[in-house]
């Protein structure tokens, strides 16, 4: 797989330093998702994010990260009301047709790191240039219902990128207010599936954003996000409510 022409190198990757945030939830944000990315590389340390090589230990605790199965992209508008991009996969796809997720896929032996699959797919997906990404860190890796390892990769984009969705793997790009996700309460969600000849019904908690419900491993990336920054704890469970021949 090829990267977009318009890619940079991982040493040329801006990180967000709290310091220079102005808008304070994400300056919050950014300090709890950096301590966490440092944290899960090096033992504690003094985190002066005044020190000049505070970026290069960000992006070299990205950098020195296990790779992943996959990874994805948890992009955040930088102003004052931020908004987390999320997209609908096309009807069409394989795996998650029709479902709620971050921009993001599949790690390719030729990306060499966590953050460049995260940013390639969402540059494959939306059109969105690495180059314009501040990165913020990572947060604790997930499991797909399919098992696969998901490294979610925090950053922060400007809120006029124009951003195009690829028809053949997204069908609508769409925003969540971010203060909302922080104090709205989750809205429990069913879920017809089929095993073994039997249907079950599993119930699981949710959000309603724009018409959308977001709720699986995206509905565990977003909780994860505001856990790690914002010391929010949400239940989130899978429980079967009936099964039926």
């Amino acid at each position: 797989m090829l990267l977009p022409p318009q890619f940079v190198s991982f040493d040329e990757f801006s990180v967000a330093v709290p310091t220079f945030i102005r808008y304070p939830t994400l300056k919050k944000l950014a300090e709890r998702v950096q301590h966490e990315t440092l944290n899960a590389i090096t033992s504690p340390a003094l985190y002066d994010t005044d020190h000049p090589s505070y970026s290069a230990r960000i992006l070299d605790s990205l950098y020195q990260t296990p790779i992943a199965d996959a990874s994805v992209l948890v992009a955040i508008t930088h102003e004052r009301h931020p908004k987390l991009l999320l997209t609908r996969r096309a009807a069409h796809m394989n795996s998650h047709a029709g479902e709620v997720s971050c921009v993001g896929g599949k790690y390719d032996i030729s990306d060499g790191n966590n953050v460049i699959t995260a940013l390639r797919e969402a540059c494959e997906e939306t059109a969105l240039p690495p180059n314009k990404v501040q990165l913020l860190g990572q947060l604790p890796i997930q499991t797909a219902k399919s098992g696969m390892s998901v490294r979610p990769i925090v950053a922060l984009i400007a809120p006029d990128l124009v951003l195009v969705p690829e028809l053949g793997e997204i069908s609508r790009i769409f925003w969540a207010d971010f203060e909302s996700l922080l104090t709205q309460p989750t809205v429990e969600y069913e879920v017809e599936y089929t095993m073994q000849d039997q249907t079950a019904t599993m119930l699981t908690p949710s959000w309603q954003v724009d018409g959308e419900t977001v709720w699986g491993l995206t509905g565990r990336v977003i909780a994860s996000l505001l856990e790690t920054g914002f010391d929010r704890q949400l239940e989130w469970y899978y429980r079967i409510q009936n099964t039926r021949l």
